[in-house]
């Protein structure tokens, strides 16, 4: 029930909102009152409909312009005769039209002036109503209601006298009991029955909802003074009283009102002080962005703009229906309504708001039909589809066309609205795919109906451009919608293309090098492409705001304002950041190339698999500390930091030039420092024991074991490791506690740590649990393997061996 109760609430605020709208869209109709250099709104080829439509529009404004005019009628009237006085008086004929030149031009400015202070004077105030707060905005319908009950009473009195002093007296009836003419249904008693209940139930709302003083004498005299110029027409007094007897019954309810006015205007500016420091209180401690979202939210703006906008096309179609003498076509019922329903700013924000809620179910369905659980995507689908449309409305000046180039404006916004809403359709899709691929899912469900929504969205483009180019002429609108569908082709095919690619790589029973070069290609291929459309939509933007757009001032002016905006994120920042990852690339395979590829000899010595990958090396690159790794693993690792997965040993100079790739050991001065170094810090040399070393054991394993994944994960972060590569952190790591043992250098576990967590940054990173239990299983290997490492180093570098240092077999004796 409460459920039920707060929904009602909920429709009864957004239905309180809506009147303030409609007397913005009033104002707006009559362009502020200012002169309209617009067409006339004569006709949108839709025949009769569009007349009444048209006749409705033209109506309201010369309602509201003969209002305004009337209040400097008597003015301008004393004016004009005092001018033609004057010039009467000086008895010349050029001074005479000149007078009159002057005295109109400036009548023309005081009208157009007062007329637009006051239609600002009323988009302030509706604005206002409209922000208030629930508690707040009831009370201002209370008010408006009880005196437009005061008005509503004194027109239902004035109707009632009219048919009484047309009759016979009620009085002399009731007191003869004149039954026969009482009963008439004709008659004057039964006509003035109506008008009788109308005015008792008016009097008691009034003395429910009014806002003036409340003492009781005044509450219960209240149902009778608004009963009490009928019950004086039922008496034999003069037709002068009967006249202003309604006028002396509204005194009552009047001064209750302006006591209520006056005594609430203080309120009113208390309410504005508030409102006024309370947002700002909110914007200092939160901002400016949720200050915003929060009062959108409160307010429930789409709602109230969705009801706005269904009540002003329903009470259009009610006035084509009753003002057409001939049955309407569906078509030109149709375009007249759209024509209709974005005249205004305001309908025009209606009109995003409906639109937003159907690309935001449009974005809902196709989740549903992926089985896909994350809602997020279709959500900002809505939004910014919102705001795109009422982007485009403003930039083509839409509301300042006539009739038919708006039908047309319209259409061609929608053609653009579609091709963006098929990049958000691909936005979709694409990771789907992508996950699809990279995980092996079985479920062939899923994969059908990925490759379903690829093919509605390679279609529907080619579809549309068909049409378009066939109906229509080369123009920059048509170059733009053929850009934004051939993008979309484009982005399909190549998440198509990846796609394929990892398919064909889960079937495959050896590691596949290859793909992340085909996968790199594919998607520069489709990053080039979608640069060089944002170049040439640039210039088209740019063609037609110097030649097109000179008529339409706002717009151009925000098609200015998006074209930096486009200039900046779609294309200086798109090619600084391509740029950047082409440069880190290059350098990664310019030290690979630099590396020296294992023989068939030596991999079938090591007889192991790729650190990085887990899988079976058939051909591997060898570091400067004899550690083997598959080349476009290496590479792909590369692109973070230059140093070893395994004993974080720097692979490359910072020259860039291949080092110690034979097997050189460091010379004596180097490891000297070293010592030296270890043999100053506060800890002795002798107690990095076997607690030491296996830490280092478990540190290098756990490392390993996190920059380490399956093939196909491994393939899967292939794919970002483009963007990934812009996170190199060479220079984190710190090159001292270095330990130099015959030539082989340990590293502090510090430095250890510090390096497993930048590797496992850009690899698919293992639980730490799994981590730490696999490391403590296997601590005592991890140790013999260094050992052994260690004596195979000794054996390699015999001939040039230096006598070892006692921390040297201290260290060495531990390990083993």
């Amino acid at each position: 029930m409460s459920v039920v109760r707060t929904k009602v609430l909920g429709l009864v605020d957004v239905i309180m909102r809506v009147p303030s709208l409609f007397i913005i869209d009033e104002i707006l109709k009559i362009s502020m009152g200012l002169p309209n250099s617009a067409p006339a709104t004569t006709s949108v080829n839709t025949a009769a409909p569009a007349v009444s439509t048209t006749a409705a529009v033209e109506t309201a404004e010369s309602v509201v312009n003969a209002t305004l005019n009337a209040t400097l009628n008597a003015a301008t009237a004393a004016a004009a005769d005092f001018l033609a006085g004057a010039s009467g008086t000086i008895g010349g004929a050029d001074v005479e039209d000149s007078f009159r030149d002057d005295f109109e031009f400036y009548k023309l400015v005081s009208l157009t002036t007062l007329k637009f202070l006051l239609c600002l004077f009323g988009c302030i105030s509706a604005a206002c109503v409209f922000m208030l707060w629930t508690r707040h905005l009831v009370i201002v319908y209370m008010y408006i209601v009880s005196v437009g009950l005061i008005f509503l009473s004194y027109w239902s009195n004035v109707s009632a006298l009219s048919v009484i002093s047309d009759g016979p007296s009620l009085l002399e009836d009731i007191l003869s009991l004149n039954m026969e003419r009482l009963l008439d249904p004709g008659g004057v008693a039964l006509s003035i029955l109506p008008h009788l209940l109308a005015q008792w139930l008016m009097g008691v709302i009034f003395a429910y909802i009014h806002l003036g003083p409340k003492y009781k004498l005044i509450q219960k005299a209240l149902p009778f003074s608004f009963l009490m110029p009928l019950f004086l027409a039922m008496l034999p007094l003069p037709t002068v009283v009967l006249k202003h007897s309604p006028a002396f019954a509204a005194i009552l309810p009047l001064v209750l009102s302006k006591i209520a006015l006056w005594s609430s205007s203080f309120d009113v500016v208390k309410t504005i002080l508030n409102g006024y420091q309370h947002a700002r209180n909110f914007a200092s401690n939160f901002g400016i962005s949720a200050l915003i979202e929060n009062e959108w939210q409160r307010l429930n703006v789409p709602c109230v703009l969705r009801a706005f906008w269904t009540i002003r096309l329903s009470e259009q179609l009610i006035s084509l229906l009753a003002n057409s003498d001939v049955p309407l076509r569906f078509a030109a019922t149709v375009q007249s309504l759209l024509v209709s329903g974005c005249e205004t700013l305001t309908a025009v924000l209606g009109m995003t708001s409906i639109i937003s809620l159907i690309c935001h179910y449009i974005g809902k369905a196709f989740q549903l039909f992926l089985l896909s659980e994350d809602y997020d995507e279709d959500k900002s689908i809505g939004t910014v589809s919102a705001i795109l449309f009422y982007i485009l409305a403003l930039q083509t000046g839409l509301t300042s066309l006539s009739p038919d180039k708006r039908f047309i404006r319209l259409c061609r916004n929608l053609c653009l609205l579609i091709t963006a809403l098929l990049h958000f359709l691909h936005n979709i899709v694409a990771p789907i795919l992508m996950s699809l691929s990279a995980a092996r899912n079985p479920s062939r469900k899923r994969h059908a109906r990925a490759l379903m929504v690829c093919a509605f969205l390679l279609l529907t483009p080619v579809g549309l451009l068909s049409v378009l180019w066939t109906r229509h002429s080369p123009s920059t609108w048509l170059l733009a919608v053929t850009a934004f569908s051939v993008e979309v082709i484009v982005k399909v095919l190549v998440s198509l293309a990846t796609y394929t690619l990892f398919l064909l790589d889960a079937r495959r029973q050896t590691f596949w090098e290859k793909l992340d070069d085909y996968v790199y290609y594919i998607r520069a291929f489709g990053n080039s492409v979608e640069f060089c459309f944002g170049i040439f939509l640039f210039f088209n933007g740019a063609w037609i705001l110097i030649f097109e757009s000179a008529t339409i001032p706002v717009g151009g002016a925000i098609r200015a304002l998006m074209m930096c905006i486009h200039a900046y994120f779609n294309i200086w920042c798109e090619a600084r950041a391509g740029w950047g990852v082409f440069m880190k690339r290059r350098t990664a395979v310019h030290k690979i190339s630099s590396l020296p590829e294992a023989t068939p000899l030596q991999l079938r010595s090591f007889d192991d698999v790729c650190a990085i990958c887990y899988q079976e090396m058939t051909s591997a690159k060898i570091t400067r500390c004899k550690h083997y790794f598959h080349g476009v693993c290496l590479r792909k690792w590369l692109y973070v930091q230059d140093r070893c997965p395994l004993c974080h040993e720097i692979i490359m100079n910072q020259d860039g030039k291949n080092g110690d790739c034979n097997g050189e050991q460091p010379n004596e001065d180097e490891n000297e420092q070293n010592v030296n170094h270890m043999a100053n810090s506060n800890s002795a040399p002798a107690s990095l024991g076997s607690a030491n070393s296996t830490q280092n054991a478990q540190t290098d394993t756990s490392s390993s074991a996190t920059t380490s994944t399956s093939s196909a994960s491994s393939n899967a972060i292939s794919v970002n490791n483009s963007s990934s590569s812009s996170t190199s952190s060479n220079s984190n790591h710190s090159r001292n506690h270095v330990l130099s043992v015959s030539g082989f250098r340990i590293p502090n576990p510090s430095s250890v740590t510090a390096s497993s967590s930048s590797s496992s940054a850009v690899s698919s990173p293992v639980p730490s649990s799994a981590s730490g239990a696999a490391s403590t299983e296997t601590a005592a290997v991890t140790a013999a393997a260094i050992s052994e490492i260690i004596r195979q180093h000794q054996l390699q570098q015999q001939p040039q061996q230096q006598p070892r240092s006692s921390v040297d077999r201290d260290f060495l004796d531990e390990l083993e």
